[in-house]
């Protein structure tokens, strides 16, 4: 069976070292591509229909508030069907301890009875707060392994630390 990396990353103004900065290409999205170039699974992202804001204080508050709702973002696209695959490669950022919505929403359209799912998170210090745990709720049937949280500054100096983790993460 093959194995497939699912992803949310979020591009322009982020917190990085202490700092806003603009990133081209999300810190989530970087550790996606890095991984599927040491594990040779396909990448899949998740692209909410009503986008977050590019501005990192707008982006903060409208995340905050979906998760105070218990949103459920649409998404502009799902895979058309996890079959084929046993193994999930999880991936976001650390939204206000948990996951963005949108990956609630990619977690409630599927039943990943007998999935493993491996998630990873980009973070600038808050780890992969209850993400794990809420990833067990949602999905009762599956295995879920050791998580891996990269602080977002780092993204690009951690492939021992994903190597590690794609041999051991289970």
């Amino acid at each position: 069976m093959a194995s497939i990396i699912v992803y949310y990353s979020r591009r322009g103004e982020n917190y990085v070292s202490g700092a806003i900065q603009t990133l081209a290409v999300g810190n989530t999205e970087a550790v996606a591509r890095r991984l599927a170039a040491l594990t040779g699974a396909e990448l899949f992202q998740l692209v909410p229909c009503q986008p977050y804001s590019d501005q990192y204080d707008l982006c903060i508050r409208q995340a905050q508030d979906d998760q105070r709702r218990d949103a459920r973002p649409a998404l502009k696209a799902l895979p058309e069907s996890l079959e084929g695959y046993d193994t999930i490669y999880l991936g976001y950022p650390n939204y206000w301890g948990t996951m963005p919505m949108c990956v609630f929403t990619f977690l409630d359209a599927f039943n990943f009875t007998g999935k493993t799912i491996l998630p990873f998170c980009t973070h600038e210090g808050s780890g992969l707060g209850r993400s794990e745990a809420d990833i067990r709720r949602l999905c009762p049937g599956a295995k879920v392994g050791r998580g891996l949280a990269i602080h977002g500054s780092s993204v690009c100096r951690e492939e021992r630390a994903l190597e590690a983790w794609i041999t051991g993460g289970i």
